[in-house]
């Protein structure tokens, strides 16, 4: 099945579904700005807020990563997870740079699957195998409490519902 989205207003299908709330969700292998290799497994027992984007190079990618990052610092029991494209080592620059220190960043540059297996790919367009904006967050189980869709690329996510989620 996939889902439509809009880029600057044009529809573009995407990929796959992205996980329900309430659904186990499904493992995955990211790589990390060291260039390891990381699953869920590696976040056991915290819970988990997917920041998932094309590139952090773009305005609205950034923003969300500076306020989720804002937000982190005050969420107990809980990581942030940056997932984009992006190559670890310009993600680590970006958040050197910035200063930004409660986001993790992991590429799926190694680890195109992601992008089916996570209902986050772009399935048509100038953007395929970069994600779509989506933001989906996780118990300690790995359970998803909370799971959108951006509809349109260049919006930001809704953040409030996501770290409500967490309360």
């Amino acid at each position: 099945m996939s889902t439509t989205i809009t880029l600057r207003g044009t529809p573009v299908r995407v990929e796959g579904d992205l996980p329900a709330a309430g659904a186990k969700a499904p493992d995955f292998k990211l790589t990390s700005a060291t260039l390891a290799d990381v699953s869920l497994k590696d976040f056991a027992g915290k819970r988990k807020v997917l920041n998932i984007f094309p590139s952090i190079d773009t305005p609205t990618c950034a923003t969300s990563t500076r306020k989720f990052n804002e937000a982190a610092s005050e969420l107990a029991n809980t990581v942030v997870l940056c997932v984009s494209g992006d190559l670890p080592f310009a993600a680590k620059r970006f958040c050197e740079l910035e200063g930004l220190k409660n986001v993790a960043h992991l590429s799926t540059f190694r680890h195109p699957e992601f992008l089916k297996q996570w209902g986050v790919g772009f399935a048509e367009g100038p953007m395929v195998g970069l994600t779509v904006r989506a933001v989906v967050v996780l118990d300690e189980n790995d359970k998803v409490i909370h799971a959108q869709m951006v509809p349109e690329i260049a919006q930001e996510p809704n953040y409030a519902d996501a770290l409500k989620a967490l309360s």
